[in-house]
């Protein structure tokens, strides 16, 4: 049986980054991928995507210089972000957080920065073997070797593998990190019934669409999302810039909402008196178009979708975990990273950032024999994002499109008359609408301090 020291399964960007950094630092490194074809890239690659935003902060996140990541991977430089709600808006043009990338953002072409993230791995002396999965994990608790439990793997052509320390990076889908982690839960309480994919996910659409130039050039620096437009936890629409004039029309939504779980459908810009049933994913983004264009645009003849773009005929699919993040079950020498831990998530679209960063502990904590330590060093790199993120999706959990209305004139009123759109510039002059926002943020995050915004910690597990 062929045997190595780090395996690592599943290959986005927490794998990607996981295997550069176990092979970078010495260790004899596997990457499994299962692989899907895509129209946007000539060999397979990981099937899951996002709306491939980077805020200037995620940046220094994922531990990169931004000068370092290629030219090419970039396609549209941002200046800001519009939120919209059904009669107020609110425009940021600073996220507020020390960054040391000099903008406020940029969009990118997802495919494009997974490959730059494979040479990498693949310089650093990593065996990419993209097109073979993992069927099956076991652990063996009680293995001889001295450095503690070891792993068979199963791969999807019927060979086996053993490795010492296992990485799973298998994204929001879980495929694998579901069955290996329930081998070290305690009875009535499996990973599989917390992380369940259909339970713990949201789905995300998005389109590829051709935009009039004159129209593209009000948005061609700026995010827009749209929120109390749709019903459902975190659901909301976006428009993200990309280069020429194309540009993703998407939005993420709740797996399995009805409409009769709507309490108030009327409410809803994007829901229709005669709806028998919620939309699909290409049906609201066509309402959404209609509802901002449809007065000057044929939609369908002047904003038409790219067919050459994205995985399929111009459009994409894929899961986005929307449950809070577990610990790793490091005594059996395992690590959880990125999408599969439940660190990304549906109220910022994604997180390329946080893959990024807890593959990269990953992979470096395995190759050096300290995997025991990981937990918390996640927690201190990316914990007070997760934190914020916990924090905010559990402020707007119940919002209405009343509510979103509200918010946002709270926030332009916190704003004032800054010329950086500042959102703690009145904090104390803007009244008492964002002392209960400031309020009830404070309040989450102290509930959720020192890491408690885990739900499944450490020693919850079994060995």
């Amino acid at each position: 049986m062929e045997r190595v020291e780090v395996a690592v399964v599943g290959g986005g960007p927490a794998g990607a980054t996981a295997a550069e950094r176990a092979a970078a630092h010495g260790a004899e490194t596997v990457l499994f991928e299962q692989g899907v074809p895509r129209e946007d890239r000539e060999e397979l690659g990981p099937d899951s995507t996002d709306a491939a935003g980077m805020l200037d902060y995620w940046i220094d996140i994922m531990d990169f210089e931004f000068e370092e990541i290629p030219d090419e991977v970039v396609l549209r430089e941002l200046e800001g972000t519009e939120f919209i709600g059904p009669n107020s808006a609110v425009e940021l043009t600073t996220t507020g957080m020390d960054a040391s990338y000099p903008r406020f953002g940029y969009t990118f072409h997802r495919a494009r920065m997974d490959d730059w993230l494979y040479e990498r791995a693949t310089d650093a002396g990593a065996d990419l073997r993209v097109g073979t999965g993992v069927s099956d994990l076991e652990t063996d608790l009680r293995s001889e070797s001295p450095k503690g439990p070891t792993h068979t793997l199963t791969l999807s052509n019927g060979d086996q593998l053993e490795a010492q320390y296992v990485v799973l990076a298998d994204g929001p889908q879980r495929r694998i990190t579901l069955g290996a982690l329930d081998q070290f839960t305690p009875p009535g309480r499996s990973i599989t019934d917390q992380l369940s994919p259909p339970e713990a996910n949201h789905i995300a659409y998005q389109e590829y669409r051709e935009f009039p130039p004159e129209l593209f050039e009000e948005f061609e620096d700026t995010l827009k999302f749209w929120w109390g437009y749709m019903p459902g936890e975190t659901a909301y629409p976006w428009v993200f810039p990309n280069d020429g004039t194309v540009a993703r029309v998407g939005l993420t939504m709740p797996i399995g909402m009805r409409l009769e779980d709507v309490d108030n459908p009327d409410a809803y810009a994007l829901l229709d008196p005669e709806d028998d049933q919620l939309p699909s994913g290409s049906e609201y983004i066509t309402r959404l178009l209609e509802l901002e264009y449809g007065d000057e645009y044929d939609i369908e003849e002047d904003i038409p979708i790219v067919e050459d773009r994205g995985k399929s005929t111009g459009t994409e699919t894929y899961p986005i975990s929307s449950t809070r993040p577990i610990d790793s079950p490091v005594g059996a020498n395992i690590a959880v990273a990125g999408g599969a831990m439940g660190t990304t998530s549906a109220f910022h679209e994604g997180g390329y950032h946080v893959a990024v960063r807890t593959g990269k502990i990953a992979g470096r904590l395995a190759a050096t024999d300290s995997l025991e330590n990981y937990n918390d060093v996640w927690k201190r790199a990316i914990g007070d994002e997760v934190l914020r993120n916990v924090s905010f999706a559990d402020i707007v959990k119940a919002y209405e499109p009343d509510d979103w209305d509200w918010a946002f004139d709270t926030v332009s009123d916190m704003q004032g008359g800054s010329s950086d759109n500042a959102l703690l510039n009145r904090t104390y002059s803007a009244g008492i609408g964002a002392t209960k926002i400031l309020g009830a943020y404070k309040k989450r995050k102290f509930n959720y301090r020192n890491g408690k915004y885990v739900q499944f910690s450490e020693d919850d597990y079994m060995y």
